[in-house]
């Protein structure tokens, strides 16, 4: 059994308030959110991810292997070249989202929090013969945040034991899909990455770097309209839905489980349901929850739900929501008494 840590370290530094639900166990600021968010634009800010999942993938099949059951062509995978993949169902619903990186010898995966323990029973369960071994390492090892736009170098895991996973977000991937119509997209030249560190190195990696809370990192990711599993998910949601077909889906690789919705959505149909934007009133003093019903108006039945809460340095509260696809993207709808102005991201 994987022991891990139920609270970072990090939580000792001075200030660090402990976030609750998805990220529990990390610091949601550390006494000035704003502040904290600023200099991580800057790019003087790490974020403590240890809560983050880990698992490894060695052996020769490892590559194909994974190509055959995600939905991202990964059997030619260069060492130390990050991507994406997502586990689907049997009927094209997301179930795991995965980040990728191979260093020539072992494949790093990480996900999201409380997931690695469900995501290593799947994979073992799918081995047959193939020459691969799959481990939770979970326990060993750490991730953390930082805005850096670089991959990972050969002589950081030399040197200090740590691999780097580069968010491609937004990037159009090869043999992608992009589901919105914005042009520019609004997260255009951001950088991001995932720094995987034994978790024994974590306080030293950090050294004298400014730590910034969850809420500086998720307020970014919100503004830059990037879905995350748990949040922006449910046990229906389809990738198409999230404009996800933009950095996790190669569109014309072999067959693994769940493609057949990804064709037949992309080739013959819209989905249900699309992710939106939105500006809330902050005029008052308490924002709505994550998972608010969203209504066209007072006593009308909901059209979708909140799915990430967020407070912006410079755009103030804003939030992520998926709602039903004839839901007219033109008007303001209302979580509870706050209204929302929409934008689309899923084009209607």
């Amino acid at each position: 059994m994987t022991t891990i840590p139920a609270e970072s370290p990090l939580l000792a530094r001075s200030g660090a308030v402990q976030a609750d639900g998805l990220d529990a166990g990390v610091a949601a600021h550390y006494g000035d959110p704003m502040r904290e968010q600023r200099l991580l634009e800057q790019g003087l800010a790490v974020v403590d991810l240890s809560h983050r999942g880990v698992v490894t993938v060695t052996g020769p099949d490892r590559l194909s292997w994974l190509h055959s059951m995600t939905t991202q062509a990964l059997a030619g995978l260069a060492p130390y070249t990050s991507t994406e993949t997502l586990v689907l169902s049997p009927h094209g619903h997301i179930e795991h989202d995965l980040h990728v990186v191979d260093d020539g010898e072992t494949t790093w995966l990480t996900v999201e929090p409380g997931t690695s323990a469900a995501l290593v029973e799947w994979l073992d369960s799918m081995r047959f013969m193939l020459r691969v071994e799959v481990a939770d390492v979970t326990s060993s090892y750490a991730v953390l945040g930082e805005p850096v736009g670089a991959e990972s170098l050969p002589a950081e895991q030399a040197d200090r034991g740590v691999i780097a996973w580069r968010d491609p977000w937004p990037e159009l991937g090869a043999d992608a899909a992009s589901y919105s119509d914005a042009d520019p997209h609004p997260a255009a030249g951001r950088v991001w990455r995932e720094l995987i560190v034994p978790r024994d190195r974590l306080a030293a990696e950090v050294g004298d770097r400014q730590l910034a809370g969850i809420w500086a990192a998720e307020a970014e990711r919100a503004n830059s309209w990037r879905p995350r599993l748990g949040k922006e998910t449910d046990h229906r949601t389809i990738a198409h839905e999230l404009d996800w077909l933009r950095t996790a889906v190669h569109l014309h690789k072999g067959c693994y489980r769940g493609q057949e919705t990804i064709a037949r959505v992309h080739n013959l149909g819209r989905p249900p349901r699309r992710l939106v934007f939105l500006h809330l009133d902050g005029s008052g003093h308490v924002l709505p929850a994550e998972g608010a019903e969203l209504v066209r108006a007072p006593g009308e039945r909901p059209v979708g739900r909140l799915t990430t809460v967020a407070r912006h340095a410079d755009d103030g509260p804003i939030a992520l929501a998926v709602v039903k696809r004839n839901t007219p993207d033109d008007i303001q709808l209302l979580a509870g008494d706050v209204a929302a102005a929409q934008t689309a991201i899923v084009t209607p």
